[in-house]
């Protein structure tokens, strides 16, 4: 099954980027883009790719240890960017990046300490992805009218393994479908 690790921000949170991502579908370039829908958006920590079921016990026993050793931290969502020319309009983050930043390094290890395949190590970027292109798009439209953006912070309290379902249908604006296939309280709370 398809993997990864991430923070999911709470609805209350979610409803108020809602309001701001409206805004950006009506600048200019923004409807060459495939809107990610509300109920995807999250911070990623830690891709996994396919993982066979076998290592999904490993797996989620390291995530829960990594879970436990990070304590709940204040994020909010601010500001943005994009990746690869416009190929991924992002949201950023503000509050404890550094606390973030940990998490998504021991989610990371997690999955290789499992036996997951990772491939090459990347600087973690902290970044909740709004929209994507198949090509090149003039986002800095939407990138400018982000700059402005700092949503209310919440307390991360928990890390998620998500399980992403690709589209199969070949239906035009398909959007993948993520379920959470396991949860941990941060600082081994709850």
């Amino acid at each position: 099954m398809r993997l990864f690790a991430a923070v999911l921000p709470p609805d209350d949170i979610a409803d108020e980027l809602a309001a701001q991502a409206a805004g950006l579908r009506a600048l200019p370039g923004a409807d060459a883009l495939r809107w990610t829908a509300r109920s995807g958006w999250h911070f990623t920590l830690a891709f996994y790719g396919e993982v066979d079921d076998v290592l999904l016990p490993r797996l989620s026993a390291r995530l829960e240890r990594a879970a436990h050793r990070g304590a709940p931290f204040p994020l909010a969502v601010r500001g943005g960017g994009q990746f690869g020319h416009g190929r991924a309009l992002w949201a950023g983050a503000a509050g404890d990046v550094p606390a973030l930043r940990l998490l998504a390094d021991r989610a990371e290890a997690a999955g290789r300490k499992a036996g997951v395949e990772m491939g090459e190590h990347r600087r973690y970027t902290a970044h909740l992805t709004l929209a994507r292109s198949r090509d090149a798009v003039d986002v800095r439209p939407c990138v400018e009218a982000l700059k402005a953006f700092e949503g209310r912070a919440w307390t991360v309290e928990e890390l998620v393994l998500v399980r992403s379902r690709l589209p199969a249908s070949g239906v035009p604006g398909e959007q993948p479908r993520y379920e959470p296939v396991g949860r941990w309280a941060l600082g081994g709370a709850g």
